[in-house]
């Protein structure tokens, strides 16, 4: 299903935009001369300076590097916020930042740089995001006349990045930043997935059971309301029991992807407590 984007700009997209573009300001300003020295991530001071493996984020070389990450943020940004919701979708972005930094770092001493700068690494990971979720959802890339389904997008992205890197600049932009951001992210949602995916396995097996379908109905009744998730917490044994079977029947029709983040807890809270039943 194509994402829906009639709603724009979400709040974390929206102020992710708007500090890199205070950041792109402040640094042809205030900080000029020097910000790459305070604010770029360098392997060899980053005890010294370990706020530069957030900062170097925020940092761009040019006003084309500064635009291209911000369209991207701007296209990409809103559904898969939407779908994970903000402090996940924040913590995600930021997580594909260290997790490029992370890998220039680990590899500088075979491709070497200076200092890495630039949202790349975090965008890129934003990008997998959507494709991951959403991926034949058609996206335009200039100055190609057709679309591309996003899934042939993000591999373009890694094909380029994987050629570029014996290339890389040794001034800031490093393209193992732009693979460090997509394996993070890439990480990060077949973890997502394999313990959602674990959740369900151990639910199925306590429903297939033969007290199975009335253990959901007991735990509902018997537990503490408050360890209760939002998603059982106030509903009757059979409305709970309905619910199990309608997120187990999504992922048999539409596969683990499908589910959204309140489906995901509700999956984990009820697997967690048929076990502690059992």
């Amino acid at each position: 299903m194509i994402p829906d984007r009639t709603d724009g700009v979400t709040p974390w997209v929206g102020r992710l935009l708007v500090a890199n573009l205070i950041a792109f300001l402040l640094q042809w300003t205030v900080f000029w001369s020097h910000y790459i020295e305070l604010f770029g991530f360098s392997p060899l001071a980053v005890w010294s300076r370990p706020w530069t493996l957030i900062t170097y984020q925020f940092v761009h070389e040019n006003i084309l590097h500064l635009a291209f990450n911000l369209v991207a943020l701007f296209f990409f940004g809103p559904p898969v916020e939407a779908r994970l919701g903000g402090r996940r979708f924040l913590g995600f972005y930021l997580l594909c930042g260290l997790g490029g930094a992370a890998l220039a770092g680990v590899l500088s001493q075979v491709f070497p740089f200076t200092a890495l700068i630039g949202a790349s690494a975090s965008v890129m990971g934003i990008a997998v995001a959507f494709a991951w979720y959403w991926p034949d959802a058609e996206v335009m890339l200039f100055p190609f006349p057709e679309p591309f389904a996003a899934k042939w997008l993000v591999t373009f992205f890694i094909a380029i990045s994987l050629a570029l890197v014996w290339f890389s600049s040794k001034t800031g932009i490093s393209h193992l930043a732009h693979l460090g951001g997509i394996g993070t992210a890439l990480l990060l949602l077949k973890g997502a997935d394999w313990r959602s995916s674990r959740h369900e396995r151990q639910l199925r097996r306590s429903v297939g059971s033969d007290a199975g379908m009335k253990a959901a109905a007991l735990v509902a009744r018997s537990s503490d309301p408050t360890r209760r998730s939002g998603a059982v917490r106030g509903q009757s044994p059979d409305r709970t029991q309905a619910e199990v079977d309608r997120v187990l029947d999504k992922i048999s029709a539409s596969g683990i992807n499908s589910l959204t983040p309140a489906e995901r807890k509700f999956l984990a809270e009820m697997s967690r407590r048929m076990q502690d039943r059992h």
